[in-house]
C-alpha cells in the first residue's frame, strides 16, 4: 500500500488534501483533514509520477485530451459527511467544457453594454448640469481614474485569474468571504426587478411611436374641451403619468394592475431569456447589436441636434464651469456615486463576464478600454440631451415671449420700449433686457408678465424618467418626421437597457450555476425559472403604484448594499489576501507586471473613498427622511412626499436582505471550523472539469486563506512545484 499527499499534484489529478492509495488494485481517494505539504512523493508500484496518471486515467483525462484550467466550485448539497473519509474515485466522466467567449470583440461589448447603461443616458447629464457643468466633469475624470479604474481592474482581474462568478471568486480566496458573492447575487436579482420594468415602459412607448401624429403630441379632448388634467401640465406629463402608469396619488394608494404595462414586462422578461439561454454563447451574439446600435442612435440624434436652434445655447449651459462647487460634499457624494454605478462595480457581472476569458487576456488593457468608453459616452449622450434640451427651452421661451406681447400690445400700453407689432422678430436677450427695465414693472388685469428665462426652461425635468419619457419626447414632437425619431430614441433606451440587463442576469446566473452541481446541469430550465419568477415579482412594479416602487428599488436597494459589497471586496483583496500577492498573480497571468501604484489605490485611495460615500449615504438616510416624487392628479403637478412607516420598513427590508449573506457567511464558515470541520476541507471535494480553454500560463500563486492557493492542473503544475508556500 502506498500514499500520496497532493497540495500541487494536479499532474495526478488529485485534490487538495487527498490521499492516493492503492490496494489490492483498487484506487480510492482519502481525504485529509489537514495541511498538504509542499513536495510531492509517489509510492505505486513503481514510483513514478506518469504510472501514478495512468492509474488515475480510468477516472480523468490524460495529458492533452483536455485540460481541468477551472475546477468548478463543490455542490452546496455535499454535506461535511462526504468530505471525510476514503470515498470511490466515481466512474462518471467529467463535466462537459465550460464556455468561453468566441471572441474577444463579444467580450468587449458585452462589458461595454453592462457599464454604459440607462444612467448615462438621463443622469450623467443631470449631474453635470446640476453640479457645475464643466467643473463636474473634471471632478468625475478625477474620481474616474483614482477610484473607478482601479476598483474595475480589480475586479475584473479577479474573475479572469478565478474564472468563477461572484461567489467562487470569493469562496477561493477565503472561504470566510462567500457570503460577498451572494450579496452581489441579492443585489443582482433586486436590480433586475425593477430594471426590467423600465425596458418596459421603453418597449410600450415604441410601440406608440408607429404613428402620426404622436399620441402625448397633443392633449385629448372631453367634449369640447381639452382634458382638465393635460391643460393643467402638459401633454407629454399627461401621456406619461395617465395613459402610460395611470399612476395613483401615493404609494399608499395601489390600485389595480396596469395590464398594458404588465404585457410589456413579459415581452421584455421573454427577450431576455431567449437571450440568456444559451449563457454568453447567445448572450455575444446579441451583444453585435445591442451594444453597438445605441451609438449610432446618439450620433444621428447629435448630428440632428446640432442643426437645431438653441442647440449651442444648450450645451454651453451644461458644460459652463462653477468651480465653486467643488467645496459642496454632496457634490463630491454624487460625482463618487455616478463613478460607483456607471462602471458596474460590486454586482458581479464584470467578474461573471471576465471568467469566461482565457488568462492570458490583458484585463488591464480591458479596464482602461472600457473606463474610457463609458466616460466618453456619457459625455456624447450630455451632449446630445443639452442639444435637444437647448432646443426645446429656446422653442418655449419664444412661445412665451410671442404670448407676453400679444397681452401687451393688446392692453393698449403705450410708451414701451420694445417692438410689440413684431413680436416674432424679439431675441431672447432683447426681451429679458426689456423685462428687466420694464416689463416685470408692467401690470396688466388676471395676467402675468413672466420672464420668459432660458434657465428656467432648461431645469424642468432634466432627471431619470422625467428626461427621457417627459421632455426629451416633448422635444422630439417638434421634430420634423417626429414619429421616426421617436422610434429610434426609445429603441436606443431598449437596447441600452437590454444590454445592462443580460450583465445583471450573469450575475445572478453564472456564480449561481458555478456553485451548484444541479444548477449546472439544468442551466435553461434554470435559467427560464429565473426570468419567470423575476416577471411575477415585477409584477408589484405594475400596479397603478408601481412607478413608486421602482424609484424605491432604485434608490435603496442597491446603492448602500453594493458600497459595502466593494468595500468588503477591496478589504478583501488589499488587506486579508495582500495588495503585492495579488499584484503578483496579476504578473504571472499577464507576463509582465502592472503599475505598483495600483497597490496604494486599493489600499488607501479606494478604501478611503469608498467609506467615505458609505458614511456620507447613511448620514444623508438618518439626517433626512426619504421622500419621493408623487403626481398630484388634482393639481397636475408633481410632489415630493415622504414615505410613509411602512415603506420605511421596506426599504430597510431590502438594504438588509442584501447584506446579510456577507455576515451569514462569515459565521458560517467560522462555525464549521469551531466544529472541527474547516472550510478549507470542503474545497478538497472539487471534482475535476474540462474547459475549452487551454491556457498554458500556471496558476501557482496561492488565492486563498492561510496560504492555501489556486492549483494550476496539467503539466503546468510541475513548474509552479516548487515555488508553493506551506
Amino acid at each position: 500500500m502506498g500514499g500520496v499527499l497532493c497540495a500541487q499534484c494536479s499532474a495526478l489529478g488529485v485534490q487538495q488534501g487527498e490521499v492516493l492509495r492503492t490496494e489490492g488494485g483498487a484506487v480510492e481517494l482519502e481525504v485529509q483533514p489537514r495541511r498538504c505539504s509542499t513536495r510531492t512523493g509517489v509510492d505505486a508500484s513503481s514510483g513514478s509520477r506518469r504510472e501514478a496518471q495512468q492509474l488515475r486515467g480510468e477516472f480523468y483525462p490524460r495529458p492533452g485530451q483536455m485540460s481541468c484550467e477551472k475546477p468548478p466550485l463543490p455542490p452546496a448539497d455535499m454535506g461535511v459527511e462526504q468530505d471525510a473519509g476514503p470515498v470511490a474515485v466515481p466512474e462518471a466522466p467529467p463535466e462537459a467544457a465550460r464556455g468561453g467567449w468566441d471572441s474577444k470583440v463579444e467580450y468587449f461589448l458585452a462589458q461595454v453594454g453592462f457599464s454604459v447603461g440607462l444612467g448615462n443616458v438621463w443622469r450623467f447629464p443631470y449631474l453635470c448640469h446640476q453640479n457645475g457643468g464643466g467643473a463636474f466633469l473634471l471632478l468625475y475624470i478625477v474620481l474616474m481614474v483614482l477610484v473607478g479604474v482601479p476598483l474595475f481592474f480589480l475586479e475584473l482581474a479577479a474573475g479572469q485569474h478565478i474564472r468563477q462568478g461572484s461567489i467562487g471568486v470569493w469562496r477561493h480566496i477565503s472561504p470566510k468571504l462567500v457570503g460577498i458573492g451572494y450579496s452581489s447575487c441579492v443585489v443582482c436579482f433586486f436590480v433586475a426587478l425593477y430594471y426590467n420594468v423600465i425596458i418596459g415602459w421603453s418597449i410600450f412607448y415604441l410601440l406608440n411611436s408607429f404613428q402620426s401624429p404622436l399620441p402625448w403630441e397633443k392633449c385629448p379632448r372631453e367634449g369640447n374641451n381639452t382634458v382638465a388634467e393635460c391643460a393643467a401640465s402638459s401633454a407629454t406629463s399627461y401621456f406619461w403619468y395617465r395613459k402610460a402608469l395611470d399612476v395613483t396619488d401615493s404609494i399608499s394608494e395601489t390600485g389595480q394592475f396596469n395590464l398594458v404595462i404588465t404585457g410589456c414586462l413579459a415581452i421584455a422578461w421573454v427577450i431576455v431569456c431567449l437571450a440568456m439561454y444559451k449563457g454568453i454563447k447567445s448572450t455575444g451574439k446579441v451583444m453585435y447589436f445591442s451594444s453597438v446600435f445605441p451609438y449610432v442612435v446618439l450620433l444621428c440624434f447629435l448630428v440632428r441636434g446640432l442643426m437645431l436652434d438653441g442647440a449651442s445655447e444648450g450645451i454651453m449651459y451644461m458644460l459652463y464651469p462653477k468651480l465653486e462647487i467643488w467645496g459642496n460634499v454632496q457634490v463630491w457624494r454624487q460625482a463618487a456615486t455616478q463613478v460607483f454605478f456607471a462602471l458596474g462595480l460590486g454586482f458581479g457581472s464584470v467578474i461573471a463576464y471576465s471568467s469566461y476569458n482565457p488568462r492570458s487576456n490583458n484585463c488591464h488593457r480591458d479596464a482602461i478600454t472600457v473606463s474610457s468608453v463609458n466616460f466618453f459616452t456619457s459625455v456624447l449622450a450630455s451632449l446630445v440631451v443639452f442639444a435637444v434640451l437647448g432646443f426645446r427651452a429656446k422653442t418655449f421661451a419664444k412661445e412665451c415671449i410671442i404670448r407676453n406681447l400679444k397681452l401687451v400690445s393688446e392692453a393698449g400700453i403705450t410708451s414701451l420700449l420694445i417692438n410689440v407689432t413684431e413680436p416674432n422678430s424679439v431675441s431672447l436677450e432683447t426681451y429679458a433686457h426689456w423685462y428687466e427695465f420694464q416689463g416685470k414693472g408692467l401690470y396688466i388685469t388676471d395676467t402675468n408678465i413672466t420672464s420668459c428665462n432660458l434657465d428656467d426652461e432648461m431645469k424642468k425635468g432634466v432627471q431619470g424618467t422625467g428626461l427621457a419619457f417627459i421632455v426629451f419626447t416633448e422635444a422630439m414632437t417638434l421634430f420634423p418626421a417626429s414619429p421616426f425619431w421617436s422610434a429610434l430614441f426609445f429603441l436606443m433606451l431598449l437596447n441600452l437597457g437590454l444590454s445592462t440587463m443580460f450583465g445583471t442576469m450573469a450575475g445572478i446566473l453564472t456564480p449561481l450555476t458555478d456553485t451548484f452541481k444541479t444548477l449546472r446541469k439544468r442551466k435553461l430550465c434554470f435559467t427560464a425559472c429565473s426570468c419567470a419568477v423575476g416577471f411575477l415579482i415585477g409584477l408589484l412594479f405594475t400596479q397603478r403604484c408601481g412607478n413608486y416602487f421602482v424609484v424605491m428599488f432604485d434608490d435603496y436597494s442597491a446603492t448602500l448594499p453594493l458600497i459595502i459589497v466593494v468595500v468588503f471586496q477591496t478589504v478583501s483583496i488589499a488587506w486579508v489576501y495582500g495588495a503585492d500577492r495579488f499584484l503578483e498573480d496579476i504578473r504571472q497571468m499577464l507576463g509582465r507586471p502592472v503599475w505598483g501604484v495600483y497597490k496604494y489605490l486599493w489600499k488607501y485611495v479606494c478604501l478611503s473613498a469608498m467609506l467615505g460615500l458609505l458614511c456620507a449615504s447613511l448620514l444623508r438616510m438618518c439626517f433626512s427622511r426619504p421622500k419621493y416624487t408623487a403626481w398630484n392628479r388634482e393639481k397636475a403637478v408633481e410632489e415630493e412626499l415622504e414615505y410613509p412607516d411602512w415603506a420605511l420598513a421596506v426599504l430597510s427590508s431590502l438594504i438588509v436582505i442584501a447584506v446579510l449573506p456577507v455576515p451569514l457567511g462569515y459565521a458560517y464558515s467560522v462555525l464549521q471550523q469551531r466544529t472541527g470541520q474547516s472550510a478549507l476541507d470542503t474545497e478538497a471535494g472539487y471534482a475535476p472539469c474540462s474547459t475549452t480553454d487551454t491556457d498554458p500560463t500556471p496558476n501557482s500563486t496561492p488565492m486563498a486563506e492561510e496560504n492555501f492557493g489556486l492549483l494550476a492542473c496539467g503539466e503546468g503544475a510541475e513548474q509552479g512545484e516548487e515555488s508553493t508556500r506551506v
